[in-house]
């Protein structure tokens, strides 16, 4: 019996508010059915008023016991047991009609819904007993036919049976189900220990929270975040989290939470109470609603991103700033310029600077001071500059003011600056004097950030080409030679960028003998030819080549055009000259381009390549010059030190640098047949670099007399217009064919 009652379902599978639900329906039913049972008995007439009042003398007490009794089990009995009163009493009321005893097989479904085997079993012996005992006493009031009346022990068993059968029916069913739902429980549990252990043992915060804003549940890495207790106070709210937002879309979190159906990404900035740190927080958000749309639950994970956005804050402070000084980077100035000139209501001022001679203090203090001196720079440009306004460092010693102001501002605050800079610098233990050119502009209303700057810019080249230390503000005037440079640049480009053999011809200009009257060498000069055909001389773009450095790319191209056109002349011409600029005696590729150059021509000698490099190039050079015409010297070519004598220090430049030529400048040649001290001078300069094994050339020869003074003179060669101005190179292949002598030349 023990073995059959364990495995006997016992309700066990529902929950109390659902068992107390069923039991509430069951009790309140089988007090309907009294009422309706006594409607119907009162309409059976008075000669049943005791079956009646037996029949509700029953009910009742049951009815009361099912109400009050504190077991589930003794309460679901007497429910049982009012029911098989209701059915007996129905069926004698019925004069035992058959389909009167159908009310049972109804009741033990509904006593279905407690799933338990104790009130099936009360029911069934109750039933059992009613047609036994009832039949046996009274059968007429309980069967309807003969066989039943004569036998009511036997009809009580068959009802007993088939209601022990429903019933069994029923107890298998349950059986069934409760192992289902074991199953499913057990499942379900398993699901929820796992979400208990992604939930709780993951290190990312995370937070269910109801719709009131109470904290169901927190796992150990929100609280640990929050510096929380392990355990929380019943209805723990969000307001009494220990972080408060700084602005007002942070203190409305929840109801951005709630107020959407679709998961919801934010960030917000908020504030820790124990320290007053700042964080900010992602939250990630998802609602859960039940089926009829109502939200139940939020479930949120919180990500602590301050280092992400401390970050993004640093590469957006380095992106938008120079990384030397501090100061605006050119990007970010030329976008909140564009953004002060749109919303200003007033003049905006723009005020260009740039370092006079600044590569003097690079080549001479070294990179590191002239580092020093920018952040300088920087430091007085905030202390004198009036506040709000823009200030940046637009690339190496280059650097813009925009303000808005009245008429006059910019001019104001450029003396102002030039003022300021009138002490020296602090650099480090020492004080350096440091000067500006200073190019001022005004711009009225909505204008392009590129138009103003330009303007800027070309005042600032204006002051600087009146000398430097002094402000210039912009005119229309100052915009013509600006406009002349660019088309020269542009020119320039393309002349480079086609076929340079075409668009930028060499001319050559020979080279005499004193001696023999022979052409023993001739000097490469470039000229430009224009789409339209003309020829431009070398001060239409020599001057911007050296600005932009394109220079170095037209340089190159000279001094291979020289030597192919060399090769072409080498059994007719000694040597060819290229002047070299001081912009490419810098450039620390200029050595090993001549030597590749050269390497490309392995049978030609390189002494018959000259390079002429002025004594103004020479001064204006890094202090590496030295070198770098020892490193040309063993390429095999030869150095001419050309216009000498128009520097500060001649006599030590022909001392000590590795010159082959000394090309005496045309000032000393012009007029040299009627002033002694000039052919004084020219003697003295032949006796020295005769002296310290060089030759001389004399430049700018105009006319009969000063040729026969320097012949006398003892110069050995010379060159200038007396004999030939520079000439294409076709012209001047026929004069190398035509002329054996200076002699026919003079002649001619």
């Amino acid at each position: 019996m023990t073995w059959l009652r364990d495995r006997l379902p016992a309700g066990g599978g529902l929950r109390d508010e659902d068992w107390a639900g069923r039991h509430r329906l069951l009790t309140v039913l089988l007090a309907v059915v009294m009422v309706v049972l006594t409607v119907f008995g009162v309409f059976q007439g008075e000669h049943h008023a005791v079956t009646l009042l037996l029949t509700d003398g029953l009910i009742l007490p049951a009815v009361a016991a099912a109400a009050l009794l504190r077991s589930r089990r003794l309460r679901s009995v007497a429910v049982a047991l009012g029911f098989t009163v209701a059915c007996a009493g129905f069926v004698s009321l019925s004069h035992g009609l058959t389909e009167a005893h159908f009310t049972f097989f109804i009741v033990v479904a509904a006593l279905a819904l407690y799933r338990d085997w104790a009130p099936f079993g009360a029911f069934l012996v109750a039933t059992t007993l009613h047609h036994g005992v009832f039949g046996t006493l009274v059968g007429d009031h309980t069967y309807d036919h003969q066989n039943a009346t004569a036998h009511p022990l036997i009809w009580a068993l068959v009802h007993g049976v088939a209601v022990l059968f429903a019933a069994g029916f029923q107890l298998i069913s349950w059986s069934l189900s409760e192992t289902e739902e074991q199953r499913a429980q057990e499942n379900l549990d398993e699901s929820q220990a796992q979400l208990s252990v992604a939930f709780d043992e993951t290190p990312v915060p995370m937070a269910m929270i109801d719709p009131d804003g109470v904290l169901v549940r927190t796992n150990a890495a929100f609280r640990e975040w929050l510096r929380l207790p392990a355990e929380l106070p019943a209805g723990f709210a969000l307001t009494d989290l220990p972080i408060k937002s700084v602005d007002e879309a942070g203190a409305r979190l929840f109801e951005t939470l709630t107020g959407r159906t679709e998961p919801v990404t934010v960030t917000h900035q908020y504030r820790r109470a124990d320290d007053g740190s700042l964080m900010w927080v992602q939250v990630h958000s998802t609602g859960l609603y039940d089926r009829h749309g109502r939200l139940r639950m939020v479930f949120v994970h919180c990500l602590d991103v301050t280092a992400v956005r401390d970050h993004e804050a640093e590469l957006h402070y380095q992106v938008r700033h120079d990384s030397l000084t501090g100061l605006l980077s050119r990007k970010a100035f030329e976008h909140d310029l564009a953004g002060l000139l749109d919303r200003s209501r007033e003049p905006v001022s723009v005020i260009y600077l740039d370092v006079d001679r600044f590569k003097t203090i690079n080549d001479g203090s070294g990179h590191t001071t002239g580092d020093d001196v920018l952040r300088a720079l920087a430091v007085r440009l905030r202390q004198v500059v009036p506040a709000g306004a823009l200030i940046a460092r637009l690339g190496g010693d280059e650097f813009v003011v925009a303000l808005p102001g009245p008429a006059g501002t910019g001019l104001r605050v450029g003396n102002g600056i030039l003022a300021a800079l009138a002490e020296p610098l602090p650099i480090g233990a020492q004080e350096l004097p440091v000067s500006v050119s200073v190019g001022v502009t005004t711009a009225f209303g909505p204008a392009a950030v590129d138009d103003v700057v330009l303007a800027a810019d070309t005042a600032m080249y204006a002051a600087k080409r009146a000398g430097g230390n002094r402000v210039q503000v912009f005119t229309d005037a100052l915009r013509v030679p600006v406009q002349e440079r660019i088309a020269a640049e542009t020119r320039l480009r393309r002349a480079l960028a086609a076929s340079p053999r075409h668009t930028l011809p060499l001319w050559f200009q020979p080279v005499v003998s004193t001696v023999t009257g022979q052409i023993i060498g001739a000097e490469a000069l470039v000229r430009m030819r224009t789409p339209e055909g003309t020829i431009l001389g070398p001060h239409a773009f020599v001057g911007v080549a050296e600005e932009t450095g394109l220079i170095v790319p037209l340089g190159e191209h000279v001094l291979r055009s020289a030597i192919d056109h060399l090769l072409h002349w080498s059994d007719r011409l000694g040597y060819v000259s290229v002047n070299v600029s001081p912009r490419q005696l810098a450039e620390p590729d200029f050595v090993p381009m001549v030597a590749g150059v050269l390497a490309g021509v392995p049978h030609l000698d390189p002494s018959r390549v000259v390079l002429e490099i002025t004594e103004t190039a020479l001064l204006s050079s890094a202090g590496d010059v030295s070198e770098r015409l020892a490193a040309l010297k063993q390429l095999g070519v030869r150095i001419a030190l050309d216009d000498f004598g128009t520097g500060y220090s001649s006599l030590t430049w022909l001392k000590s640098l590795p010159a082959d030529i000394v090309k005496l400048d045309r000032s000393f040649v012009a007029g040299l047949a009627g002033d002694p001290r000039k052919s004084s001078i020219i003697s003295a300069v032949l006796w020295l670099a005769h002296s310290l094994g060089m030759s001389t050339i004399a430049e700018g020869v105009e006319d009969l007399a000063d040729w026969s003074a320097l012949q006398a003179a003892g110069c050995p060669a010379v060159q200038g217009y007396f004999f030939s101005k520079p000439l294409p190179a076709p012209d001047f292949d026929r004069m190398l064919a035509s002329a054996g002598r200076t002699s026919s030349l003079i002649r001619s």
